[in-house]
This record gives C-alpha cells, structure tokens and sequence, in this order.
C-alpha cells in the first residue's frame, strides 16, 4: 500500500479512486489507515465476501491471499484485473497509471 501512497496524486489527476479491500476488520483497518495516514479508502471485508465477488485467491501454503488489483469504471465494470501469483507479484504503479490513460483513451474514443 505504500506503493500506492508515493503516486496516490497521480492516480488522482487521472480521475481515479483507490480503494482496498482487505480480510481484518474495522477496526484492524481503522487503526493500520491511522498510524500510516493513508490517503485513500480502506475497506474491511472480514467475511471475504467482496474478495470472493472479484474472485481473489487463497493460498493457504503462500501464507494466504494473493493480492489482486481491479480497474473498476465509474459504471461498476472491471476494465483490468490482475490476480498475483505470490505476495510480490502486484503491477507497479506506472503500469496502472498507463492502463488508466489506455482506458481513457478507449472510452473517449467510443
């Protein structure tokens, strides 16, 4: 997530929200977003019950769940979705920024 802080302007600029979901509960989320003053939404899902709509995996011999990133539009449809296959295994921030400025691109043209 601190990756997403360092650009968290840019992701802004393109007329993009981050939001991350994660399996701890409010207040597991309430007290991580505090003490690192993250600048985008946080949201708990300790039932996994959004993690599971978007059909992110759980490997219990990889320590877990793997991250997964979604471009969602402002219609509610998953323009891009990455599911990592280890806890390093996440696009970097300018991929999804270019992904961004694609999809803009894209629906301009339309």
């Amino acid at each position: 997530m601190a990756q997403l802080r360092q650009d968290y302007a840019e992701f802004t600029a393109r007329d993009a929200e981050i939001v991350v979901v994660g399996p701890e509960d409010a207040t597991a989320f309430e007290r991580y977003w505090t003490q690192e003053k993250l600048p985008f939404l946080g949201l708990p899902d300790p039932q996994s019950s959004v993690l599971k709509l978007y059909g992110q995996e759980v490997n219990l011999f990889k320590l877990g769940r793997m991250p997964a990133q979604v471009l969602v539009d402002k219609d509610g449809t998953a323009r891009y979705v990455h599911y990592g296959h280890s806890m390093s295994d996440i696009p970097s921030n300018e991929e999804l920024l270019a992904l961004l400025d694609e999809l803009k691109s894209a629906i301009g043209a339309q």
